[in-house]
C-alpha cells in the first residue's frame, strides 16, 4: 500500500527534514506541475543538492533565501542532477559557477550541455514535419509555427565544462550514507536513481513518482524512438530493488512508501493505455486522435504538446511490436491502424 508520511510540503524558502541530515525543499515552476522537489544532504564539507529547479530570477532569489536560512552554515559542495530536464538541471551551472561539483550521468550532461547551446528563433523544418506527422491541429500548428519556440537556455543556466560521471552500479557516499546508483530510461535517457544501503531511502527523481506518471515522449530529435519499451524495461529492473518500507524522495509530489505497489502501477498504467489504444486503432487514426483512449480525458492547448509526444511514443511502441501499420496522408500526417484491419 502506498502511504505518504509527510502530508504537507515545505513552503517556499523553508525545509522539512525527512531523515537525519536530509532536507526536503520545493522550488516553484510556472506550469501546471507547479513545483519540483529538491533534497539537500548534509556532509562535513558542505551540502549535496539533488536537482535544482529552473533558472529564473525568482528561483535564484529563493535559493539565496534557502542558502541564508535552512542551509546556512555550509556551502553547496556538489549538485547531483538526476536527469537532463530543465526543471532538474536548470540551476546546476549556477551552482557550478559558485564552486559546486556537478554529478550526473554522461547522457544527462551531454543532453543538457547540447540543448543549452541550441537556441532557435523559429521552429526547425524537422520540427514542423514532425508536428504534421503527428496530425497536429491546424490552428495550433499555425500558432506555434509563427512563435519563437521554447529554448532550453530560456530556463537553464550556462553550464561550464566539466562534471563527474555516475552510471549503473556505481557507489556514492553522500549525506553520511552509502548509495547505489541505478539507472532508468523512458522518461529521460540515463536517469539516475540512488538507493541507500544504510537505511530504507531512495532518491527517485522522476523515475519513481507517486500519483502521476512521468511523460514518455517522442520528439523530432529521435522520431522513431520507443520510450515506452525503455520505461517498462526500466521499471522491471528497478522493481527488483523495491521494498515496502523504503521512503522514496521523488522529483514531484509527496515522499511515499509502498514502492513495490507503485512500480506495479507504473508498468500497468502503460499496458492499460496500450490496450485501449489497440481498440481505438480498428479505424485509421492520426496520433492526435488518440488522446481520449490514452489519457481518459480531454486535452487542452496547455498540455497538447505533451499529450502529442506521448501518443507518438505509444504508437511507436505498437509499431515496434509489429501490431500496427502506418501510412502517410497527403498532408504529411501518419495514419495508424491495427495490422490486418481494412
Amino acid at each position: 500500500m502506498i502511504r505518504y508520511p509527510f502530508e504537507t510540503p515545505p513552503a517556499p524558502g523553508e525545509a522539512v527534514e525527512v531523515a537525519e541530515g536530509i532536507l526536503w525543499l520545493r522550488i516553484p515552476l510556472p506550469m501546471a506541475l507547479d513545483h519540483v522537489n529538491v533534497f539537500a544532504l548534509r556532509d562535513e564539507d558542505g551540502w549535496t543538492i539533488v536537482d535544482t529547479g529552473f533558472d529564473s530570477r525568482k528561483a535564484r532569489a529563493m535559493w539565496e533565501d534557502v542558502l541564508a536560512g535552512p542551509l546556512a552554515g555550509l556551502s553547496v559542495a556538489r549538485v547531483l542532477v538526476t536527469h537532463h530536464h530543465p526543471d532538474h538541471v536548470g540551476l546546476a551551472g549556477w551552482f557550478q559557477s559558485r564552486g559546486a561539483e556537478l554529478i550526473t550521468t554522461r547522457t544527462a550532461w551531454l543532453m543538457a550541455r547540447m540543448l543549452v547551446l541550441d537556441v532557435q528563433e523559429a521552429p526547425t523544418e524537422e520540427t514542423l514535419a514532425f508536428w504534421r506527422g503527428a496530425g497536429m491541429d491546424p490552428e495550433i500548428f499555425a500558432k506555434r509555427a509563427a512563435e519563437r519556440p521554447f529554448n532550453f537556455a530560456d530556463v537553464v543556466a550556462p553550464m561550464p565544462l566539466g562534471y563527474t560521471r555516475i552510471r549503473e552500479g556505481d557507489h556514492l557516499r553522500i549525506g553520511g550514507r552509502d548509495w547505489d546508483v541505478r539507472i532508468g530510461h523512458g522518461h529521460a535517457p540515463e536517469h539516475a536513481t540512488l538507493w541507500c544501503r544504510d537505511e530504507p531511502l531512495v532518491l527517485g527523481g522522476d523515475q519513481l513518482l507517486p500519483s502521476i506518471s512521468p511523460n514518455l515522449g517522442v520528439y523530432a530529435t529521435e522520431p522513431a524512438a520507443d520510450p515506452v519499451a525503455d520505461w517498462i524495461e526500466s521499471c522491471g529492473h528497478l522493481a527488483r530493488f523495491a521494498r515496502a518500507d523504503q521512503l522514496v524522495l521523488p522529483g514531484h509530489k509527496l515522499p511515499f512508501t509502498g514502492l513495490p505497489d507503485r512500480m506495479h502501477q507504473l508498468i500497468e498504467n502503460h499496458h492499460g493505455a496500450l490496450s485501449r489504444l489497440r481498440e481505438h486503432l480498428h479505424t485509421p487514426r492520426v496520433a492526435t486522435d488518440c488522446f481520449l483512449p490514452l489519457f481518459k480525458r480531454q486535452i487542452g492547448e496547455g498540455t497538447y504538446g505533451l499529450a502529442m509526444v506521448e501518443a507518438m511514443a505509444h504508437l511507436n511502441h505498437l509499431l515496434a511490436l509489429g501490431e500496427v501499420t502506418r501510412e502517410k496522408r497527403e498532408d504529411g500526417a501518419w495514419l495508424w491502424q491495427l495490422r490486418g484491419e481494412t
